[in-house]
């Protein structure tokens, strides 16, 4: 649309071939831009692999598998996010994911302790999440999940995550860690890797919810995580432009990795999204083979299937 910025054709360029592993489209249980068909073609008019379709509410391995067969040469991956209407900490469902071809298991968001119970609020000017509306509506009717702990009062990661993660890491399956605290993304990320978990992905740092200081996010990088930078964490006011750019650099590009985060209607299309990405950051000073490296070398490791991935 007009009131969005226009991808250079040299970022689009760079970023061919990566992976967009953080979208919310439609169907979903609120209004999203587009949906999960129209954007697989547009995916493969614009040169991108594939994107991992991302619900706070439901499982998508089932929706990816059908546009992989309608939309081929575009790879569309499913995942499950251990909120409430999931069950929860509820290692069944993601044995299912699993067994369905999911790739992304994320930590609880919405229903994380850090979310539920956190004071963080967005910068002045910023836009609000879209969910919040339907969290406030659950709680309006008295059906609110119970939030969905991941620690004890010591501290220490709960046996029923532990149990999350031997099948994630039995699957091949990649670890977020949604919108949890980040003393508790730091003791799931280690116990992850105790696990045997192979891929993991620190969610936004940077967001409201998280907010993860620079020594922190060293920690994390030395646990083994990816860093994940989300376009619209900035592009909608929750942090400053600056502000990510000088976490990318004090932790490493080569530990960060480029999602958009994006499918809100009043945000850019979601095509867009990782070369809008690149643009910025090219502005900033950062060289293409630092926004190749994020863009698509690590969306494409995370991606990647359980044989590429040995290979």
């Amino acid at each position: 649309m007009s009131e969005h910025p226009v991808p250079s054709p040299r970022a689009r360029a760079l970023v061919a071939g990566a992976y967009d592993t953080h979208v919310h489209i439609a169907p979903d249980v609120m209004e999203r831009r587009i949906d999960d068909l129209d954007l697989a073609r547009r995916f493969a008019e614009v040169g991108l692999a594939g994107f991992v379709v991302k619900s706070h509410y439901v499982a998508t391995a089932e929706r990816a598998a059908v546009v992989r067969k309608v939309v081929p040469g575009v790879d569309v991956l499913g995942a499950v996010t251990l909120n409430g209407s999931m069950g929860g900490m509820n290692p069944a469902a993601v044995e299912i994911a699993g067994r369905q071809g999911a790739r992304f298991v994320w930590m609880p968001t919405v229903d994380s302790a850090n979310q539920r119970r956190g004071h963080a609020s967005d910068l002045p000017g910023a836009k609000p999440a879209m969910w919040g509306a339907l969290q406030a509506d659950l709680r309006a009717q008295g059906i609110a999940p119970d939030v969905v702990e991941v620690v004890d009062a010591e501290g220490r990661v709960l046996d029923r995550v532990r149990q999350v993660l031997r099948v994630i890491a039995r699957h091949d399956l990649v670890l977020a860690t949604g919108h949890l605290s980040g003393d508790e993304i730091l003791a799931v990320v280690r116990a992850a890797a105790q696990e045997g978990v192979r891929r993991i992905v620190v969610t936004h740092p940077e967001f409201t919810s998280q907010r993860l200081p620079v020594a922190r996010q060293r920690e994390l990088v030395e646990a083994g995580a990816l860093l994940e930078r989300c376009f619209t964490t900035p592009y909608t006011g929750k942090v400053a432009w600056e502000d990510m750019f000088a976490n990318i650099r004090a932790v490493g590009p080569e530990h960060s990795i480029l999602s958009s985060d994006l499918g809100q209607p009043f945000n850019p299309p979601v095509e867009d999204g990782l070369a809008l990405f690149a643009d910025r950051l090219l502005e900033a000073g950062f060289g293409e083979p630092e926004v190749h490296t994020m863009a698509v070398v690590n969306s494409r490791l995370l991606a990647a299937a359980k044989a590429d991935v040995a290979a």
